[in-house]
């Protein structure tokens, strides 16, 4: 039986493959510079913001431990949104179709990335709190070698995941099954990443819903068993507060685009979801804008941290932007589930048992 003639196209440019689709999203010249200023200004904000986030848990002591890595890694995550939008919105539009195949698979790959370092992450930070929560404890007992194993592994799975079309997962020799929103993605790719990635929304919805009835519970119990209030600052609730939020923005933000990528790959043809993809991306665009901000808002010490760091930014030498972040005493109201004890106090009593 005679084998028959598979054509690939990868010297083609992605014109070729937005007329294969038949895509007739085209952008005004107008709007696609109002979008361009606009998107700058938030990849500015997403850039700046997310570094201070970085700078703060390597400059506060009183960050280092597990929990602050892993959000530190989350925060890096989104600085790599920030490249990937800014390299997208002066790549999309007319400019798109005249890119090469290597450069889609470039400018694809730095989002898909991003998105799965930012899903992975906040999957490692659920399971770092369900082991702390467990054990009632307001800090895991994983060591820095483990939390950059898991750091290492997180940003592997990532690169990998974001490299996959590249690596054969297209449709550049089956030009048959090329999906819309992304015209060198086989629609079979797209319903793999798409469910994948709700499944694990899912699961992380459930492991954190089981954490908070746990610890609603296990308080409710230690408040009828004592004769005073616990303080709340203590335990582990004020940490799963701050990472659901974050969780919940994250899972609003990007389900709305996993499931118009679902119907794109099960070949939808009356859900135009070429006319949504913009409003998609500005949501995800939005995420990345709403971490830093999150963080700030539910962490005083966090907050305080980065008005430090402004600080010593316009004002101080290196040496002091370092000592400066850490000479602040802890306030009242901090939401970070430290102690105002003293340092020695702080490091016993967050990495042992709470006791009421």
């Amino acid at each position: 039986m005679a084998q028959e003639n598979i054509t690939c196209y990868y010297n083609m440019s992605m014109g070729f493959f937005y007329h294969n689709i038949g895509a007739e999203d085209k952008w005004d010249k107008t709007q696609l510079i109002l979008v361009q200023v606009v998107g700058s200004l938030f990849c500015c904000f997403i850039l700046v913001s997310n570094a201070m986030v970085i700078a703060a848990v390597i400059t506060n002591k009183r960050f280092h431990y597990p929990f602050y890595y892993l959000l530190a890694n989350l925060a890096a995550s989104d600085f790599l949104a920030g490249i990937a939008y800014v390299y997208l919105m002066f790549n999309t539009g007319e400019v798109s179709r005249q890119l090469t195949v290597k450069g889609y698979f470039i400018r694809q790959g730095l989002l898909d990335i991003s998105l799965s370092a930012s899903l992975s992450n906040l999957l490692v930070i659920a399971l770092e709190r369900y082991i702390s929560v467990m054990n009632w404890k307001v800090h895991s007992n994983l060591t820095k070698r483990r939390v950059t194993l898991l750091i290492v592994l997180v940003w592997a799975i990532s690169i990998f995941m974001g490299a996959v079309p590249s690596l054969g997962w297209n449709c550049i020799c089956n030009l048959k099954d090329c999906s819309q929103l992304a015209p060198i993605f086989s629609r079979s790719y797209l319903i793999f990443w798409s469910v994948s990635n709700l499944v694990v929304f899912l699961v992380m919805v459930v492991i954190y819903m089981r954490i908070y009835t746990y610890v609603k519970r296990k308080t409710s119990v230690l408040m009828s068993h004592t004769s005073g209030s616990i303080n709340r600052k203590r335990t582990p609730i004020k940490l799963i507060k701050t990472v659901m939020v974050v969780l919940g923005a994250f899972v609003f933000c990007w389900t709305p685009g996993l499931v118009v990528l679902l119907l794109d790959g099960v070949s939808c043809k009356s859900c135009n979801v070429i006319k949504l993809k913009r409003w998609l991306l500005l949501l995800a665009v939005l995420n990345s804008v709403m971490n830093p901000c999150i963080y700030s808002y539910k962490d005083e010490e966090m907050w305080t941290t980065f008005k430090n760091l402004m600080r010593c930014i316009g004002n101080g030498t290196r040496r002091q932007r370092s000592t400066k972040a850490n000479s602040r005493p802890l306030s009242s109201g901090q939401d970070t589930g430290t102690s105002q004890a003293p340092s020695e106090e702080i490091k016993n009593d967050d990495q042992g048992t709470l006791k009421t």
